[in-house]
């Protein structure tokens, strides 16, 4: 049984080759065609020297190129790295040296960044440029770097399915963070990824499934289901994976826009969304509630990766009632963790509620997991047993740290805490490295950020700890107004006591035009307390260095 990504894939183009795989705007492309591509672009990189185990960088925004070079990779056994579109020179020349790049494929619009950095890594040697979906007709320069375009690359290959035997033993790495450090390379083997990311175990009932059963689903009518996020995130990664191995239609789109999204759910009547938290969730009910949209043949809705607050569930609840909403939780170095089936008579301003999957734990302050039938109310780090990662790429130390033995079973445990819940059940109240003190009281700032959020004023905000003399840590907000609204520190907290206890609330208030994220949505808290400690230096010092104007 070779519970492998390339051959997961295969199993579902052998059983519904002329269904539509992927559709990124007009175009759509078969499992069949998908195959042939994918395998002449394999056929490409193989004779290139690229083989099992080799780093090939993927350096896209979402396209069918992208899921063609996706599966190239996965078919000879190399490992794919997903690299984020938004770095700048030096951030891309850590992350090619880090991950070790053999090859790259990347948007042809990118080459004037790639021609930088790829004199300063000898060995990378192969590139191949794909079609930017926004600029399709870009011709930057390849010759620096003696890239050849994906049509040149697969000119003359053999679209054959020959690349032999392939191991669950394999090792498919997806890089995280960026918002707190240096991106990290989280090492799974393919069975493992496909058991908690790739659908390989039923989310609900925690079932394993077999080799074929996802293929089976292939044979009968595809969900068509539309994932927002870009695909070098790793939850969108392998929310794609999951719905090619079943045989769902899975529309893609190269740039987030709420109304345009809209525009494809009614026209292509989709019937599964995903989306990464309030990030997303907000323009998109604010596009809908402006009117000129129907959406519902939308039954799922769901929501990973960031938080999805309450104020705002309610009102996608109210749109669309017929709909099923989810918050999925979990990490690149967990997976699945748990899911939880939102209700809008009990949705909780503290955090997302789940039901914790069958292999999650929660580890007590004393190393070891807790109880989570007797240890209602009780706090600790959320973990993972079972099929976890190998470690991070390149750094024992960090791995180490990470990836933990306890009473001789191995458990991921990424960091973020939540509260134990009655009926196995969790509330997650966010990473425990943003957690502020202050005055000795524990505060997470998803809570805050749930309880800001439900203001009419606010359309985005995130919460961070700045130094206090009295009380070690005070709470900063960092927020975005609605347009044309104001805010003020004291409407706010007076706002904010019917929901939050007197040492959560904000002691101080930074107003920004857009609150920082990346391009999936995660909050980048780093850059947030940069702001508010400015703000911080002006108010005791007008002209201190990096004072807002």
């Amino acid at each position: 049984m070779a519970l492998n990504l390339a051959d997961l894939f295969e199993h579902a183009v052998d059983a519904a080759p002329e269904k539509v795989s992927v559709q990124v705007g007009d175009r759509k492309v078969t499992y069949a065609e998908l195959e042939r591509e994918s395998n002449k672009l394999a056929h490409y990189l193989a004779s290139q020297g690229i083989g099992k185990g080799d780093h090939v960088g993927l350096y896209s925004k979402n396209s069918v190129e992208h899921v063609i070079a996706l599966l190239a990779i996965l078919k000879i056994r190399a490992v794919a790295i997903n690299v984020n579109y938004r770095y700048v020179t030096g951030e891309l020349e850590y992350l090619f040296e880090n991950a070790d790049l053999k090859a790259l494929v990347h948007d042809r619009v990118y080459a004037p960044l790639v021609a930088e950095v790829a004199p300063k890594l000898p060995g990378l040697t192969t590139f191949v440029a794909v079609p930017n979906p926004l600029e399709p007709d870009d011709d930057s320069d390849l010759s620096p770097f003696g890239g050849v375009t994906l049509k040149e690359a697969q000119a003359g290959q053999s679209d054959a399915r020959d690349f032999g035997e392939r191991s669950p033993d394999d090792i498919h790495v997806i890089y995280t963070g960026g918002t707190t450090g240096f991106p990290k390379g989280v090492m799974w083997r393919h069975e493992d990824f496909w058991r908690v990311l790739g659908g390989g175990i039923d989310f609900m009932t925690g079932v394993p499934l077999e080799e074929y059963d996802q293929s089976k689903q292939a044979a009968g009518d595809g969900l068509i289901t539309l994932p927002l996020s870009p695909l070098m995130h790793g939850g969108a990664q392998a929310s794609l994976l999951m719905h090619l191995f079943a045989g769902q239609v899975t529309i893609l789109e190269p740039k987030f826009d709420p109304v345009r999204t809209w525009e494809i759910v009614d026209r292509e009547k989709v019937q599964m969304m995903f989306m990464t938290g309030d990030a997303m969730a907000v323009p998109l009910i604010d596009a809908y509630e402006a009117g000129g949209f129907d959406g519902q043949s939308l039954f799922a809705i769901a929501s990973s990766a960031a938080i999805f607050s309450k104020s705002v569930k309610e009102r996608w609840m109210k749109a669309f009632p017929n709909a099923v909403f989810t918050d999925s939780v979990g990490s690149t170095e967990t997976g699945f963790q748990g899911t939880g089936l939102q209700d809008a008579s009990a949705l909780s301003t503290d955090g997302p509620v789940v039901t914790a999957g069958p292999h999650t734990a929660v580890i007590g302050d004393d190393g070891h997991p807790l109880d989570l039938a007797k240890d209602v109310g009780k706090i600790g780090r959320t973990a993972r047993k079972g099929h976890v990662p190998v470690g991070y790429y390149k750094d024992p130390e960090k791995s180490a740290k990470t990836f933990v033995e306890i009473d001789g079973e191995r458990y991921a445990i990424p960091g973020d805490y939540a509260r134990v819940e009655t009926d196995n059940r969790l509330t997650l109240l966010g990473r425990g490295s943003n957690c502020i003190n202050t005055g000795g009281e524990k505060v997470y700032p998803e809570e805050v950020e749930a309880a800001i959020k439900a203001h009419p004023d606010v359309y985005d905000t995130l919460v961070v700890g700045i130094p206090d003399e009295r009380y070690g840590q005070a709470v900063a907000a960092v927020v975005q107004p609605r347009p044309g609204a104001t805010l003020e520190l004291e409407g706010l907290r007076t706002f904010l006591r019917a929901h939050l206890s007197g040492y959560k609330l904000p002691r101080a208030l930074t107003i920004v035009d857009e609150v920082p994220r990346n391009a999936t949505g995660k909050a980048q808290y780093p850059k947030a307390k940069e702001i508010a400690l400015a703000t911080q230096a002006a108010a005791t010092d007008p002209d201190a260095e990096g004072a807002p104007a």
